[in-house]
């Protein structure tokens, strides 16, 4: 038997966002989500949290998306306040390690002031896995005691994974009906997969600021219809 993680990334990035996901829990197979503790619509997801208590639900730490909850670190965001993009980050890697793990702690601290059980850690762009952050990443995960997301066969060293097998495309072109299907020819029998997956409603929020926004939609029909093979079950 295969154990199987759907987990929902970007909970709390907009109400949109958090409807599609606990739509695609309550009708279909999701049945974890990554929660980003800086983004507006992030109460919000708490609420539906709180009202969904079969949804597990983690911590995605965020580095390159809104906001930072504090405001004394400079080396991680623009001119403007906000976190880097993406691409300033990679064209700029002079982070400081101190500013990163007091940020993140304050994101972890944020989540667990809201009273839910708080599963494990990922991150928005798998920023988590970049090896220059790995003392802090395991600084954090050992605090908190704490798994996190693989994006390899190689588990991030000196931290338990969360599952045994990541997968990452169903994402864009690969959202098909029958991809849960093919996790039978890719995943060991006994072993636990996490599916990242990206469900959601089109709001303000996503049209504005995402460029994966119609998918999303797409997403949540496939996630909240498909069966799953009767050799695998959600963990």
């Amino acid at each position: 038997m295969i154990k199987l993680v759907v987990n929902a990334d970007d909970f709390g990035y907009s109400r949109g966002i958090n409807y599609g996901i606990i739509d695609a829990h309550k009708n279909g197979i999701v049945n974890s989500a990554t929660m980003m503790m800086n983004m507006p619509g992030v109460s919000h997801a708490v609420e539906l949290a709180k009202e969904n208590p079969n949804l597990l639900v983690g911590i995605h730490l965020v580095l390159t998306c809104g906001k930072p909850l504090l405001n004394d670190v400079p080396t991680l965001v623009n001119k403007n306040g906000y976190f880097k993009s993406r691409r300033e980050f990679i064209e700029d890697r002079n982070i400081s390690l101190n500013d990163l793990e007091r940020e993140w702690t304050a994101q972890i601290e944020k989540f667990l002031k809201t009273g839910l059980t708080l599963t494990h850690f990922d991150s928005h762009h798998h920023v988590h896995t970049i090896p220059e952050f790995l003392p802090v990443v395991q600084k954090l995960a050992h605090k908190y005691h704490l798994s996190a997301r693989r994006i390899s066969e190689d588990a991030l060293e000196g931290i338990t994974p969360y599952t045994d097998v990541f997968l990452h495309d169903f994402y864009g072109e690969g959202v098909t009906a029958d991809y849960f299907d093919k996790i039978l020819t890719r995943v060991q029998d006994g072993q636990s997969v996490e599916v990242m997956c990206h469900p959601g409603y089109l709001d303000h929020e996503i049209l504005n600021n995402s460029s994966y926004s119609k998918d999303r939609v797409k997403e949540t029909q496939v996630l909240s219809t498909v069966q799953l093979p009767k050799e695998i079950v959600l963990l």
